[in-house]
């Protein structure tokens, strides 16, 4: 009895201390969202795979026992399949890059004449695969780098930080990031009881019978949840004058469309000078309907995540790699787009790689969680 309660008194000294030294949720969505930004700007294959190991690397060392945080095998099995699922139609209706290192030619069926620029079968180049591994390459990173953030980051405490307005549609996209690794982790659950039990469940036959007490146990958790956000008043409001919802909904739709302007004047040439002054004052007149908005959810927080100093780090690690990589990409194209033809080796551009090493900040400024001795 006295080990037990040692032991609860351990385990509590632990959450605390990992509650107060852990960054805000949101620091660890920037940090991946900074990293998967850079993924876009670049094909080069080795700085890809650098982008994903970073993330990879941060996962492991920071990732928890939650059931959230297994999500990310998942999403990385999600990124092999989808590269090779890009190569194998690359292979089988062809390319628009043209090749002459043919490496293994399929039957060609022939096709009638309305489907003319299309083909199915035929001589696959290595040059028409590399630049398909490629573009499927820089899909995959970002796969990797949304699953290192609904690793890292508590969908519980994410929701937390969230505005007042915007509460109902965080509980809903709560809900749906969080389906998806309480599926992986009751299918994980009943294979394992399968094995024990001497049953198969692998095949057709163990997808059926895995797959249905699965969608049972969806089911109840869904009628669960609705009855628990049923009793604690969710989706209520407050009665506020009418003014301040008619300055709301008009703060917040002057907002978005000044938003949705100034960034459409960025992206052209002639808006440089009227993009980014429409686009701060955009997103200030939302940030000000979004606060007003607020007025009609009323709500507490139990212990509210702060944003501090690692908040600041992690989400700046991921903003300075995404920049870094940016400006390279502008100030030297060709060694982040690297070319297919004629065929030649990748070469690793030294100071992008320098950037991304950034994104490992998290593993210095952020401590890790020590598992106490049972």
């Amino acid at each position: 009895m006295p080990d037990t309660g040692v032991r609860a008194v351990r385990t509590t000294v632990a959450v605390s201390r990992r509650t107060r030294f852990e960054p805000h949720p949101g620091a660890w969505w920037l940090w991946s969202l900074g990293l998967g930004t850079a993924a876009t700007r670049t094909t080069s294959p080795l700085l890809l795979a650098l982008l994903m190991a970073v993330a990879g690397y941060v996962v492991a060392v920071h990732r928890s026992d939650a059931p959230w945080a297994r999500s990310y095998t998942a999403f990385a099995k999600l990124a092999v399949a989808v590269l090779l699922i890009r190569l194998a139609f690359t292979a089988v209706l062809g390319s628009p890059v043209p090749g002459t290192h043919v490496l293994f030619t399929l039957p060609e069926i022939p096709l009638p004449g309305w489907a003319r620029g299309i083909r199915l079968g035929g001589p696959v180049s290595a040059e028409a695969l590399l630049f398909s591994g490629y573009n499927g390459l820089k899909l995959a990173a970002l796969l990797v780098c949304v699953g290192a953030a609904n690793a890292l980051a508590s969908p519980a405490k994410l929701l937390k930080s969230l505005p007042g307005a915007l509460y109902e549609a965080g509980v809903a996209m709560v809900v749906a990031l969080t389906f998806a690794p309480h599926l992986i982790a009751d299918v994980q659950r009943l294979r394992a009881a399968r094995r024990l039990r001497g049953r198969p469940d692998r095949g057709l036959r163990g997808l059926f019978q895995v797959g249905l007490p699965v969608l049972e146990g969806a089911l109840e958790r869904s009628v669960a949840l609705a009855a628990a956000m049923d009793a604690r008043g969710y989706g209520r409001t407050a009665q506020v004058p009418a003014r301040v919802r008619r300055t709301t909904t008009a703060l917040t739709l002057g907002g978005l469309l000044g938003v949705c302007a100034g960034t459409y004047g960025l992206l052209t040439a002639e808006g440089g000078g009227y993009g980014l002054p429409l686009l701060l004052a955009g997103a200030l007149a939302a940030l000000a309907g979004l606060r007003l908005g607020g007025r009609r959810s009323p709500r507490t927080r139990y212990r509210p995540a702060p944003w501090g100093v690692r908040a600041w780090l992690v989400a700046g690690s991921g903003a300075a790699v995404a920049a870094l990589v940016a400006l390279a990409a502008v100030r030297d194209p060709g060694a982040l787009h690297p070319g297919v033809v004629p065929l030649a080796a990748p070469a690793l551009p030294l100071w992008p790689a320098a950037a991304v090493l950034l994104g490992l900040l998290p593993v210095l400024v952020v401590p890790q969680d020590r598992k106490e001795p049972s």
